[in-house]
């Protein structure tokens, strides 16, 4: 329940919050800056939440000061109609909602550790919820259009404020968490050159969907796509994301690290590629399942690597360090994709493909300079 409240805000805030700025009047550059500068801003405050949460006896209490003050604003954003007030108001509700998944996965992890928690089936409930609340979006912003995506988002906030209530209590934490690592420099296993390669590569990649999360939903209802058609192909990336986790550790006991990230990399080439064609319903409901692999695979991928290249007791330093760069990057290409779909509307998306390439590019960079490619004799730096 502690995962579903966030994951409920964000399937009502992903897809339609950039449909209550457009039915604003606001240009599709405008749009891109309010989704793109509250990014920005969440790599700071996370981490500051985060290590004030990590030093107060309860994390509990950073969540619900966190979720108080996501509504107090989601209730302020009712009033706000124009460009600036709107940047202004959905900056700071960022800022204040930044904490609350992150220290959230803390929690749950802390279960792990202390009483052998299942993390997975803690997590796929919150990716549950987040499916029923696109689909419920979906069917209402057929009936209510934009209207109903503040309502919605805070009523999502007033879950938060609940759960940030209902949440067990464990005391001091044994381990930072990880977006607190952002705020000390990263451990010397950290800085191979190999490592922030692979690292740069993976969230280039991750950051090349910016345009799918700031104008899908914007150019589907353009084309005449229902709110209910438009929450099936959110929902379908989602359910493909899930079954991927489902099954991930067969996966990796048949396939090699690298062909999970690789296997991610190309497919998002590719998957932007197609997106500015005709593809009909059908067609886009396929293409939303390379989610699959775009995202979940190669993320497995990636975590597995810094398992087996990373010391546990620098575990968190590794995450933040990924927290770090996936929001830097998707923060830079949501912005841009503003101006690029202002430009070129719905063929914009190939210069998503063309980041996903570079992405690629330097995944690639980081397996050739792996050390034990460069005749060390199959031992990593910090193995020796």
């Amino acid at each position: 329940m502690l995962f579903c409240a966030p994951l409920i805000v964000n399937g009502f805030a992903m897809p339609y919050f950039p449909v209550w700025l457009s039915s604003l009047s606001m240009s599709d550059f405008e749009i891109g800056v309010v989704l793109a500068v509250p990014m920005f801003i969440r790599v700071i405050t996370a981490p500051l939440a985060g290590v004030l949460a990590d030093r107060l006896g309860e994390r509990t209490i950073v969540l619900i000061w966190s979720g108080c003050f996501s509504l107090g604003l989601a209730f302020v954003l009712f009033f706000a109609k124009d460009f600036w007030p709107v940047l202004v108001i959905y900056a700071l509700q960022s800022a204040a909602y930044s904490p609350y998944l992150p220290i959230v996965e803390a929690i749950a992890l802390s279960g792990v550790r202390r009483w052998g928690f299942d993390y997975a089936q803690m997590r796929v409930w919150g990716s549950i919820a987040f499916i029923g609340a696109t689909m419920l979006g979906g069917w209402m912003i057929g009936f209510l259009g934009g209207a109903m995506v503040l309502p919605a988002m805070a009523v999502g906030f007033g879950l938060t404020v609940a759960m940030a209530c209902a949440a067990p209590r464990i005391g001091r934490p044994r381990r930072p968490s990880p977006i607190t690592a952002i705020t000390e420099a990263p451990p010397q296993s950290l800085r191979q050159p190999d490592l922030q390669l692979l690292l740069i590569g993976v969230t280039l990649v991750n950051s090349s969907h910016a345009m799918l999360f700031a104008f899908s939903a914007i150019y589907w209802q353009q084309i005449g796509y229902s709110g209910t058609q438009i929450g099936a192909l959110w929902s379908a990336g989602v359910a493909a994301e899930v079954l991927m986790f489902f099954f991930a550790k067969a996966i990796t006991r048949r396939f090699s690290v690298w062909a999970m990230i690789f296997s991610g990399c190309l497919l998002a080439v590719v998957r932007w590629l197609i997106f500015p064609l005709d593809l009909g319903f059908s067609g886009y409901f396929v293409l939303q399942c390379f989610h699959a692999f775009t995202y979940a695979i190669m993320h497995t991928g990636m975590q597995h690597k810094l398992v087996e290249r990373v010391a546990e007791e620098q575990e968190a330093s590794a995450q933040g360090l990924y927290f770090f760069y996936t929001g830097i990057f998707t923060a830079i290409f949501t912005f841009m994709s503003g101006y690029f779909y202002a430009w070129f509307g719905v063929t914009g998306f190939y210069s998503m493909s063309v980041v996903a390439l570079f992405g690629s590019c330097f995944a690639f960079a980081g397996w050739y300079l792996q050390p034990h490619r460069l005749g060390s004799g199959g031992k990593t730096s910090e193995a020796s």
